[in-house]
């Protein structure tokens, strides 16, 4: 899809006036947000039982960008979690290029209940840039000498998720101090609520600039059932839709901090056949969790590499493949 880039720039350059203004209020007032009256706007009320149903809110966004046979990725993951009496709020970020995993930011912090839990919000070097209110329009982190912005462009593909979660695949540009590199960006967002179980494993991939593909489960491995994928490609003018997808573990590889078995290789097929494909690690950063044990929680981020065949033709892919038990 063309650009006009000097209306783009002008709208990134207005917009980035105007989010710094809100972005000082946020600063401002973020963390000391007035609680919500119980049940209100999402608010996590209690269950039949009167024990407290905790919701969790995910958001995540992944810029890409392909430069031949190498891939260039900053992932942005957050979460928040709400407590009886505040919200516990996550975010982690990575820059991967070359096979290497730089792991810039990880940040946990408390903040009081709120109507708008799932809101993300700024904390230490993690700045936002917003407009119309609350739409992202890029993400900004600074500590010291580094800084690394990522902005947002126009939406180019957009679905939902079977449990009601959206994925848009987006316009974007990656600015390190005086580089710009042009990709694209996966938006996506899920929530969770009481024993229910999280959503699952997921991945973006990109074939060449023709192509994105997204790969979500409804849920996290180790449950009474397999998880089941739903799958969508977006091809310029075309999109396609696999309500029906199985993302089946080829291949796996021990991971001794978390006693656990990881992921390395995967089959893709959907039940119809209209979509199939195999996928390999060829990077990984692999993070153990805490907890009683003896299993223990772990977060994977993986390059991938492999090829998916749809009705469209065999698109070679390579992008990221994130795998959690919690």
């Amino acid at each position: 899809m063309k650009r006009d880039e000097g209306a783009r720039g002008a709208r990134v350059k207005a917009s980035r006036w105007c989010g710094l203004a809100i972005v000082a209020l946020l600063n401002a007032c973020g963390d000391s947000e007035q609680a919500a009256p119980s049940g209100v706007d999402g608010r996590a009320v209690p269950d039949d039982s009167g024990s407290f149903s905790q919701r969790v809110y995910e958001r995540n966004f992944v810029f890409a960008s392909l430069d031949g046979d190498s891939i260039f990725m900053v992932p942005w993951m957050m979460q928040a979690a709400e407590e009886e009496e505040s919200v516990m709020r996550e975010a982690w970020a990575w820059l991967a290029r070359g096979g290497a995993w730089d792991a810039f930011f990880a940040e946990r912090w408390l903040t009081p209940p709120t109507r708008e839990p799932a809101r993300i919000l700024p904390h230490g070097g993690l700045r936002l840039l917003v407009r119309d209110g609350s739409a992202i329009d890029g993400i900004l982190f600074e500590e010291g000498a580094r800084s690394l912005e990522i902005s947002l462009g126009e939406v180019v593909a957009s679905w939902t998720g079977a449990r009601g979660g959206s994925f848009e695949v987006l316009t974007a540009s990656a600015y390190l101090v005086d580089q710009r590199v042009d990709g694209v960006l996966l938006d996506m967002t899920r929530a969770s609520a009481g024993s229910r179980p999280p959503g699952g494993d997921w991945a973006f991939l990109l074939s060449g600039d023709s192509a994105r593909f997204v790969l979500a489960a409804d849920e996290e491995y180790g449950g009474d059932t397999a998880p089941m994928y739903r799958g969508w490609g977006d091809y310029g003018d075309v999109e396609l839709q696999w309500p029906d997808v199985t993302l089946d573990w080829h291949r796996t590889e021990a991971f001794p901090p978390a006693r656990r078995d990881v992921p390395v290789e995967w089959r893709v097929r959907s039940s119809d056949r209209a979509v199939e494909g195999a996928l390999s690690a060829v990077s990984a950063e692999l993070q153990p969790g805490t907890g009683p044990g003896p299993l223990l929680p772990v977060r994977a981020l993986f390059e991938v590499v492999g090829q998916l065949s749809t009705m469209e033709g065999t698109f070679p892919v390579r992008g990221i493949l994130v795998h959690e038990r919690r």
